[in-house]
């Protein structure tokens, strides 16, 4: 059981370096949110062990990371996690494409919310591009929780 729960922060290690990662500024639009994505499927797969509080962890570590103002990225990912956690038992039962429309729209939600943070705070304009990023992560879903579901079940008999 000692294997198992290091999957969960290497997982989110993983997500962190990808959301991270330098992309040129045309695909920067179409960047998956891939920590959102990995809390996505640990609050669906294991509620009692992941939950609010480590969405605003991440959240945290992300703001930290990419320099955005302290607590904006903690409280999107926050609300990811409690949106997640409203619909997990929902989700669980749901096929891999009927979960992907709802990741879908959590992640649409969440940028949506990101855009109206940044007009209020930085009277930044909104635009709806964010919407790449939450379809390409809805398209990338049923793949992710494939591979987590392995790396997953591997980590889980060590």
């Amino acid at each position: 059981m000692r294997g198992y729960s290091a999957v969960i922060p290497l997982s989110f290690l993983c997500g962190l370096i990808l959301q991270v990662m330098p992309l040129p500024e045309e695909w920067l639009l179409w960047r998956p949110n891939w920590v959102g994505l990995i809390l996505i499927y640990w609050c669906i797969i294991t509620p009692y062990r992941v939950g609010v509080f480590h969405g605003f962890l991440v959240g945290m570590l992300i703001d930290l990371l990419q320099g955005t103002p302290l607590g904006e990225n903690a409280l999107l990912y926050a609300a990811i996690a409690f949106l997640t956690l409203l619909l997990y038992q929902r989700m669980r039962i749901y096929a891999l494409w009927r979960q992907a429309m709802l990741v879908t729209v959590v992640l649409a939600l969440m940028q949506l919310f990101e855009q109206w943070l940044r007009a209020i705070l930085l009277g930044a304009p909104l635009h709806l591009e964010f919407v790449y990023a939450a379809l390409l992560g809805g398209i990338l879903w049923p793949w992710l929780f494939t591979l987590m579901q392995i790396v997953r079940r591997r980590f889980a008999s060590f």
